[in-house]
């Protein structure tokens, strides 16, 4: 297959759900990483589209291309890093990095004050990311905001989680991606 699309659970594209291109990863980076790596050993594809829910950190609305990925599971900057952001894990970025940034996590974003040098949070993208890189294989990644990453996003997410499926449809149509 030429493209994959890569989705962290069912329910945030229900509708996709019945193409053979499309495969669910499971929540968090270990679900995401392993999922990547081996449909990239078993496809070879030429290019992975990851599309999912993220919470809005500088944006709190809407469908966005992210190209640049950082890795925020230590929150410490004692080892040189920024604050939210891994220690010896390099930003990845992808196309012209004009895009937005998105901050991965094994966590669910719940306070707004966090210190995250990011645009979106989410909870798989970085993962994919870096093994589309380790394999030389094209990335696209286009998240819907879902939540503020604040008090509310439990339960912001679960009544907005499947509205960004009409924009990953209409991604696929633009990119000429045509499901099977």
């Amino acid at each position: 297959m030429r493209d994959l699309i890569l989705i962290a659970l069912q329910q945030e594209a229900p509708e996709l759900s019945f193409n053979a291109q499309v495969f669910y990863t499971g929540v968090g980076k270990v679900n995401a990483a392993m999922t990547a790596a081996e449909l990239i050993t078993k496809y070879n594809p030429k290019r992975i589209i990851n599309f999912g829910t993220a919470g809005g950190v500088t944006v709190k609305s809407g469908f966005h291309q992210v190209t640049k990925f950082v890795q925020r599971d230590m929150m410490c900057c004692e080892l040189g890093s920024l604050p939210g952001q891994t220690p010896f894990e390099d930003t990845i970025i992808i196309d012209n990095g004009d895009g937005l940034t998105c901050s991965t996590g094994d966590n669910f974003v719940t306070d707004s004050n966090l210190l995250i040098p990011a645009d979106v949070v989410d909870m798989e993208a970085y993962a994919i990311a870096k093994a589309c890189k380790k394999y030389n294989v094209e990335f696209l990644c286009y998240k819907f905001v879902s939540d503020g990453a604040n008090k509310d996003s439990s339960n912001d997410w679960q009544s907005t989680v499947s509205q960004g499926q009409v924009y990953y449809l209409d991604k696929l149509k633009e990119l000429n991606v045509s499901l099977m």
